[in-house]
C-alpha cells in the first residue's frame, strides 16, 4: 500500500494512500478519547490489474473514481462517429471498471497536518487527462475534492467516490431519489424504475439494508444521505456536489460486514446509454470538479 499520509484534527484521524489510487485507507471519529470507525477498517484481498500487478485498492475505506464510474460494456463506446476501445482493467470483472485513477500511484503535491493534495496523469483507453485530488479536515468533516482536466480527445467524462462503510446489525440508511436501475446477471443496467411505483426499493425513510444482495444505482439523488450507526454511537452524513446525482448502493448481504454508498456522476454503462446521462463532455483543456464530504455527529443514548 506504500506510505500513508495521516491527517488529524480534534475530531478525525484519516490516512490517505497515494500509492493505492489516492484513496482513503481508513478514517475514524475521535469521540471522548476513543476511535470510532467512520469507514470500514482496512482489509480485503488484493485484486490484480491488467498489467499483472497486485492492487490493494479494494481493501481501502474509500476509492476515487475517474475518468468513469462502474462498468463500461461492449469493449468500449461509440462517441461522435468513432468507437473508443476500453479493455478490462482488473481480474474481478470482464469489463473495465471505475476508470484507472483508483489503481494508480498519485503524486503528493502539498501536505499539512489537516490537508493533502495529490496529482495523477491518467491514460485510460482513449482518455488522457490530469487529475488533482484534495483532502481536507474541517468542522464539517472530511472533504474530498477531485478536479479533472482533459488533455486529449473530446470525450464524455465521469467521476465519483466509492466509500465503504461498516454494516452492523443496527445500521440504517436514508436518502431521497427519484428512480433506480435494475441490473442483469453481469451487473449491467436492465430497466429504470420510478421509485414512486416501487416504494419497497426506496430509502426515503431510514431503513436497514436488504437482507439479500443489493447493487443499485439510484437516480435523481439530491446529494445528501444519512447513515445511522447506533452500535457506534454516531450518525454519518454524506453530502456531495450537484454534479454527483447518482447514489450507488452495494452490499453482498448482512454477513459481509460492509456496504458501499457511492456518490457518482453517472449510472453504470452510461457511455453506452442514449444521451450519455450524467457524463460531462470535455473538450481538450476543459475541466470538471466534484466533491464529497463525510461528517459525523454523536447520537445521545446510542451504544458507544
Amino acid at each position: 500500500m506504500g506510505d500513508l499520509i495521516e491527517l488529524c484534527d480534534a475530531r478525525h484521524r484519516v490516512r490517505i494512500a497515494p500509492a493505492t489510487g489516492g484513496g482513503i485507507a481508513d478514517a475514524v471519529a475521535l469521540r471522548e478519547g476513543r476511535s470510532v470507525p467512520l469507514l470500514r477498517p482496512r482489509g480485503g484481498a488484493p485484486t490484480r490489474a491488467q498489467n499483472g500487478a497486485a492492487v490493494d485498492a479494494l481493501g481501502l475505506g474509500c476509492n476515487v473514481l475517474v475518468p468513469s464510474c462502474n462498468r463500461v460494456s461492449g469493449g468500449g463506446f461509440a462517441f461522435e462517429g468513432a468507437f473508443r476501445h476500453l479493455a478490462p482493467n482488473v481480474d474481478i470483472a470482464p469489463y473495465p471498471i471505475h476508470g484507472d485513477g483508483w489503481l494508480a500511484v498519485w503524486r503528493v503535491a502539498e501536505k499539512s497536518a489537516q490537508a493533502v493534495t495529490l496529482n495523477h496523469d491518467g491514460h485510460f483507453g482513449p482518455f488522457d487527462y490530469t487529475a488533482t485530488l484534495h483532502y481536507a479536515l474541517d468542522e464539517g468533516g472530511i472533504l474530498a475534492r477531485l478536479s479533472v482536466t482533459n488533455r486529449g480527445l473530446r470525450l464524455p467524462f465521469g467521476a465519483g467516490f466509492h466509500p465503504w462503510f461498516q454494516r452492523l446489525s443496527g445500521t440504517r440508511l436514508r436518502f431521497q431519489a427519484a428512480g433506480v436501475w435494475t441490473e442483469t446477471e453481469d451487473y449491467l443496467p436492465l430497466r429504470h424504475l420510478a421509485l414512486s411505483d416501487h416504494p419497497d426499493r426506496s430509502f426515503c425513510r431510514s431503513r436497514a439494508l436488504p437482507q439479500d444482495f443489493i447493487n443499485a444505482a439510484f437516480t435523481g439523488w439530491p446529494g445528501a444521505a444519512r447513515i445511522a450507526q447506533p452500535g457506534l454511537g454516531i450518525e454519518i452524513d454524506v453530502t456531495a456536489s450537484p454534479n454527483l446525482g447518482i447514489a450507488h448502493v452495494y452490499s453482498p448481504g448482512p454477513n459481509a460486514g460492509f456496504f458501499c454508498f457511492e456518490p457518482v456522476s453517472h449510472a453504470t454503462d452510461a457511455a453506452n446509454q442514449p444521451g450519455l446521462p450524467g457524463l460531462t463532455i470535455l473538450d481538450s483543456g476543459a475541466n470538471m470538479t466534484v466533491w464529497m464530504r463525510i461528517a459525523w455527529r454523536a447520537v445521545e443514548g446510542a451504544d458507544a
